[in-house]
């Protein structure tokens, strides 16, 4: 004897599918026990109300970005200042004693330099950054789809022995039922014949109470 007994709740492949008045009828008494229970099916369980309430938390410059973007929803991003990448104004022409004359020339022309070495700067970064991805960017790309595909095909791998696990579950559990059927047979019968004698005998003995109880009036009389 085994010391683990096995239990299905199913038996898919022996029982009689239900027909839809039995469904029907099920499904009524289920409702009425989850109403006599007092269960409100309108709301979530408990258990559940913080996942689907979840409020994402942002940044402080996110919240800012949003609130903008809620006060005026056509408004654009304004994070770039693309100005600086555009071509600068050239100050008015110095003079040798312009700096000393007029102070504010020179200042105009030091920010325009600032401006300049800015510009050149990020022009210098972008060359090369556009030479390593001349360079690698290909490379890098196939290695990535390369990466990707390993990465699928393990997937696929794994998800095709799920399904053969499945298949064999399946397949063993058909198997275990088919091989049982006549015996699950032959026991609803004897469960049947067997209730039916129980309810037999009561209904004998209900018929000798009252014989019974006849006589025992008729003998008092």
């Amino acid at each position: 004897m085994p010391l683990i007994n096995e239990s299905y709740d199913s038996l898919p492949y022996i029982d009689t599918p239900l027909t839809e008045a039995s469904l029907h009828a099920a499904m009524q008494l289920i409702e009425a026990d989850i109403k006599s229970a007092g269960v409100d099916t309108s709301q979530l369980h408990p258990a559940l109300i913080p996942a689907a309430s979840y409020t994402p938390k942002f940044s402080d410059a996110l919240e800012q970005e949003h609130a903008r973007l809620q006060a005026d929803p056509n408004s654009k991003l304004a994070a770039l200042d693309m100005k600086r990448y555009q071509e600068l104004e050239a100050p008015p022409n110095m003079s040798p004693t312009s700096d000393e004359n007029k102070p504010e020339l020179l200042e105009k022309w030091n920010d325009t330099l600032k401006k300049a070495y800015t510009s050149s700067e990020y022009v210098n970064s972008r060359l090369t950054e556009l030479g390593l991805l001349e360079s690698f960017g290909k490379n890098a790309w196939l290695i990535g789809n390369s990466q990707l595909e390993d990465i699928l095909k393990s997937i696929e791998v794994e998800l095709a022995d799920v399904r053969k696990q499945q298949e064999d579950v399946e397949s063993l559990r058909r198997s275990q039922q088919d091989s049982v059927r006549g015996e699950m047979s032959t026991l609803e019968e004897t469960w049947q014949k067997g209730v039916g004698r129980v309810l037999e005998t009561e209904v004998a003995a209900e018929g000798l109470r009252q014989q019974t109880l006849e006589r025992r009036r008729a003998g008092a009389v």
